[in-house]
């Protein structure tokens, strides 16, 4: 059975590629210059050490456009793997239960990692690169929100985004 048999059992649907770089400014020229992404909104998760951003599509998909933020090691094993460049970093899914899908893949014999069920506005684990062919998978069961304004992009990249850390990108 392949992955994508094995996640169509999870009742995943995908969401989003996320592209890591050194510098989010050095993506935009290419993810929503040149390939017409629109800003949909973003922020800082201080706890990790990355900035974030999403971007969509004229058919609906979306990308989200990541950076470590100042001092951070979150992609330090990533950006050793790339050379300093970055790249695709993970494919996220959706999935209607995540506490399902957990035992699931548990049963099934995969590695997991970075559990986090503590967040009901954001649960999710990890499936480690080497159980689906060199790809990190996120899977994600996305919870209840307040709606928040949206930042705008040059506030985003100042750092002053939602949870921004008020640390500019560079």
């Amino acid at each position: 059975m392949d992955i994508a048999e094995e996640l169509a059992g999870l009742d995943a649907a995908f969401d989003h590629t996320a592209v890591a770089a050194p510098r989010i400014r050095d993506l935009l020229p290419i993810y929503r210059d040149l390939l017409g992404g629109v800003y949909l909104g973003g922020g800082d998760n201080v706890v990790n050490g990355y900035r974030t951003l999403q971007l969509r599509y004229a058919n609906g998909s979306k990308i989200e456009l990541m950076e470590p933020l100042a001092g951070s090691s979150f992609f330090d094993s990533f950006f050793d793997l790339t050379r300093g460049r970055g790249g695709v970093h993970h494919l996220n899914f959706h999935v209607t239960d995540i506490e399902a899908a957990v035992a699931a893949l548990r049963e099934r014999g995969y590695r997991l990692f970075g559990l986090n069920l503590a967040d009901p506005r954001w649960r999710d684990v990890f499936l480690h690169p080497k159980e689906v062919h060199g790809v990190l998978v996120q899977l994600a069961q996305p919870g209840p929100r307040n709606p928040e304004p949206v930042p705008s992009l040059d506030d985003l990249l100042a750092g002053r985004g939602r949870r921004g850390n008020g640390v500019p990108s560079p």
